[in-house]
């Protein structure tokens, strides 16, 4: 494989791409925009992760010798299309939600533009990095929610693709998450990674305690021992016999955890290890996480409902034409509509910050109100990324402010609309259609 990204893309896009340059349409003007009709099922709200991914992954968008040759090979395009393409770099312009920024339904999350050659073929890319990493953000978040403040390490690399894994984690620490276990996410975008044993190694040692011994020689009195793997009052006693009650922390892995970390609490505060925390893992979702709210719990593990999506693995995105040359275009079929023209988009608050409302208009010269804020901003321009865009700490810190001025029950867990509606500003001037 290539070190290109041009060919994480559907054949259909290529075969668009021919038939336009062979009538002369592929240099119009496009305004394409990605966007979700709707939020997943039982979901009060979206946060936009993968921004960051997709301008480092535009970056490597370009079709080298190797790419074209394979093109050629599968009789996916023609001389001319070769010819095109071996040429080919975006040098369109990118507007979106920032990312870490909360979404709802129609929210106009990324608008390219660009010429329809430039544009369309960016379309599997885009919405695979948004459906990914949003459906992860946006599943993180609500066990960020759940959890109260505590924190939570992500772990779920071992139940999904091993690139998946990677921009999991990154998605994950977008939405709060404390730490991930991943090491490539900490080396490609700097998360912080934390992570000790696993039970093969407690059955590697004869017995517990000489796994425990082992542990605590090479990373101090301060780890994490995993005490589930035979008896877990028994492997208290020995956690805390080994380390001392200046232990770090247990893990418990399995079980009715809430009870479990009850009595953990117990026995470790009974031993004088007061200040030694607890760890909780084991096929945790929001749900489970919220059920140990008062539970003596100080940190979570969640793996396989992170990297699935909690349910919903992807946040269900199109990437649609909405403007050709300055002239709206949408689509109408029955259950699929669309809204022609390029949108902008504004979140409306009360005096007290909560939000109230996402208006998305067809007017390019929408002014902010008292209480209103603009939600796209410059992305890329000519090709390029504007200088200043956020890191992804940054990114992570607006999430944590957006969040707040959600309304209460905006937050929960249960089944419901939207936490705030979306009032659609139409023109009434005549579109085309599709």
């Amino acid at each position: 494989m290539t070190g290109t990204t041009a060919l994480l893309t559907d054949r259909y896009e290529l075969t668009m791409l021919g038939s336009a340059l062979h009538d002369g349409t592929a240099h119009r003007d496009c305004v394409f925009e990605l966007f979700a009709r709707r939020l997943p099922d039982g979901r009060r709200y979206g946060v936009v992760g993968g921004t960051g991914r997709l301008i480092e992954a535009i970056a490597d968008f370009a079709f080298d010798a190797d790419a074209v040759d394979a093109l050629r090979a599968a009789g996916a395009i023609d001389d001319n299309t070769a010819d095109y393409l071996a040429g080919y770099r975006f040098r369109g312009d990118l507007d979106g939600y920032a990312e870490g920024e909360l979404y709802f339904p129609m929210s106009p999350v990324l608008t390219v533009r660009g010429t329809f050659a430039e544009a369309v073929v960016l379309e599997t890319l885009a919405l695979s990095i948004f459906n990914h990493d949003s459906a992860i953000a946006s599943a993180a978040a609500r066990m960020v929610t759940a959890a109260g403040g505590r924190p939570l390490i992500e772990m779920g690399s071992r139940r999904t693709h091993e690139q998946a894994a990677v921009a999991s984690a990154r998605a994950a620490y977008l939405a709060g998450f404390a730490f991930t276990s991943n090491l490539e996410a900490a080396r490609h975008y700097g998360v912080p990674t934390a992570g000790t044993a696993a039970h093969s190694f407690t059955l590697l040692h004869d017995d517990e305690r000489a796994a425990f011994a082992a542990q605590v020689a090479t990373l101090g009195p301060g780890t994490t021992l995993l005490v589930d793997t035979y008896d877990i009052a028994r492997g208290i006693e020995n956690a805390v016999d080994v380390a001392g009650p200046q232990l770090g922390a247990i893990r418990i892995d399995s079980g009715d955890l809430g009870p479990l970390a009850r009595h953990a609490r117990e026995q470790l505060d009974a031993r004088g290890a007061t200040s030694t925390r607890i760890v909780v893992s084991g096929d945790l979702d929001e749900f489970a996480i919220a059920a140990l709210g008062a539970a003596p719990v100080d940190s979570y593990g969640a793996g396989t409902a992170v990297v699935v999506g909690s349910g919903a693995p992807t946040a269900g995105m199109v990437y649609k034409l909405v403007e050709v040359d300055g002239r709206p275009v949408a689509k109408r079929s029955e259950h699929k509509e669309s809204v022609g023209a390029r949108k902008t988009a504004l979140r409306a608050h009360k005096p007290s910050g909560t939000a109230i409302e996402e208006i998305v208009s067809v007017r390019p010269d929408v002014v902010p109100e008292t209480g209103q804020r603009l939600l796209q901003r410059p992305l890329v321009r000519r090709g390029e990324p504007v200088d200043g865009l956020p890191t992804l700490a940054q990114s992570r810190d607006h999430l944590r402010e957006v969040t707040v001025t959600l309304p209460w029950d905006g937050l929960k867990l249960s089944r419901g609309e939207p936490a705030i509606p979306t009032r659609l500003e139409r023109d009434e001037a005549p579109h085309a259609t599709a």
